[in-house]
């Protein structure tokens, strides 16, 4: 393959070099374990406070205990629900119909376990319904678990306000943000939004897949989910992985650097792919309407068409994107997201993700919008549904 254009940052990112090069000395000279007691383990155990200050910093957090490493985003949340489920009497949950599958399939055990789920719904743009959590919130609700913005749409979830809802409800109930697909995209500041516990995960943001990081105010108790040793407070066992704990605090640094150039330039491009798309392929719909974004996402409906066609023609011309979460790629199941959205079934299954990083370039977009409209047209032209095709091409020359 001569040329790779990666578009499916949402599902892993490039390692920033930077990060790289700050990890190596762990690798090789420095590869003390922290937790001994002699002189060589102390620059290891210094990175590793040193680390932990990035991410408060990055996070808005009040001080470097309220943050645990750990190796993902799934343990991240796992760490955090069931964490704190261990210390409530209480047994309902409230969270959303369009969480990742890594919070998802927690709350279906947790629901054999004898929990009550609710699952909030979203509108047809995929932004949810805060009037039915208000309603939801009880004296028996122990959490509340909403993502700050969702890894198929980049819709953002208006934390703050939802903070104040639960709090105004149950001051005692716990809010869980999995901030996997905001971190590095928006500004996150978990003391201003009133959030108890939040995740994310290094490989979204330009450091390396096996590390992550949990946030746990000072008020709330949770339990560890690996017990052992006394590493990380006693929240987290395990020998620490202090090159990628210095990768991870080097690529929180990195996003704050970056975060306008994100939020402006990412979202430009971003929206000139959008546009371009929309203006060339007369079967091409935006799923998410205006809803407000991360700077780096859009989901885009190609109608009538599959979009594993579309995913197998790019992936022949060097463009990767995908069709939704990667950790259910395996699945012939429409998304649950797009689902919970009611997007039509005309529109479903030939969804698209895309999304930027700030290594993407002009030069990728201006080639994805060149070549793009013959992948659809040819695809277009072996679908069963002709008639419905053309019917859509005259609708949109006549609403031109």
């Amino acid at each position: 393959m001569d040329k790779l254009i990666y578009l499916d940052n949402n599902a892993t990112t490039k390692v920033d070099e930077r990060v790289l090069e700050e990890m190596m000395p762990y690798f090789k000279e420095e590869y003390a374990n922290p937790s001994s007691m002699y002189d060589f383990s102390k620059k290891s155990s210094h990175a590793i406070r040193e680390a932990r200050g990035k991410l408060k910093d990055f996070l808005g957090a009040e001080n470097e205990k309220e943050i645990i490493f750990t190796s993902c985003g799934s343990e991240s949340a796992n760490t955090a629900i069931r964490g704190a489920l261990a210390n409530s009497k209480k047994k309902h949950i409230i969270t959303t119909k369009i969480e990742h599958p890594c919070v998802l399939n927690v709350y279906k055990y947790l629901e054999k376990q004898g929990y009550k789920v609710d699952y909030i719904g979203v509108n047809s743009n995929g932004e949810l319904n805060t009037d039915e959590l208000s309603h939801l919130i009880n004296d028996d609700t122990a959490l509340v678990s909403v993502m700050w913005a969702n890894n198929e749409t980049g819709v953002i979830n208006p934390i703050k306000e939802i903070s104040e809802i639960i709090k105004s409800k149950n001051s005692e109930t716990k809010f869980f943000v999995d901030g996997v697909q905001a971190a590095g995209k928006v500004p996150i500041n978990v003391k201003e939004c009133g959030i108890d516990m939040l995740g994310i995960s290094g490989h979204k943001l330009h450091a390396p897949k096996g590390i992550g990081a949990l946030y746990v105010n000072s008020k709330t108790m949770i339990s560890p989910l690996i017990i052992g040793g006394h590493q990380e407070r006693g929240k987290r066992a395990g020998t620490e992985n202090v090159p990628y704990i210095v990768g991870l605090g080097k690529a929180a640094e990195l996003a704050t650097d970056n975060l306008n150039y994100e939020m402006t330039e990412v979202a430009r491009l971003r929206d000139k792919l959008e546009k371009g798309i929309l203006h060339n392929i007369y079967n091409a719909r935006v799923n998410t309407g205006l809803a407000k974004r991360v700077p780096n996402t859009t989901n885009i409906g190609f109608e009538y068409i599959e979009g594993e066609l579309i995913l197998l023609h790019l992936s022949d011309l060097g463009i990767c994107a995908s069709s939704g979460s990667a950790c259910t790629s395996g699945s012939l199941e429409p998304s649950h997201v797009l689902r919970a959205m009611n997007v039509p079934f005309t529109a479903i299954h030939g969804s698209i993700r895309w999304s930027l990083s700030r290594f993407t370039t002009e030069e990728e977009i201006d080639y994805v919008i060149e070549k793009l409209p013959k992948v659809i047209d040819d695809i277009t032209k072996i679908s069963p549904y002709q008639a419905e095709l053309k019917a859509l091409k005259e609708l949109k020359l006549i609403n031109k």
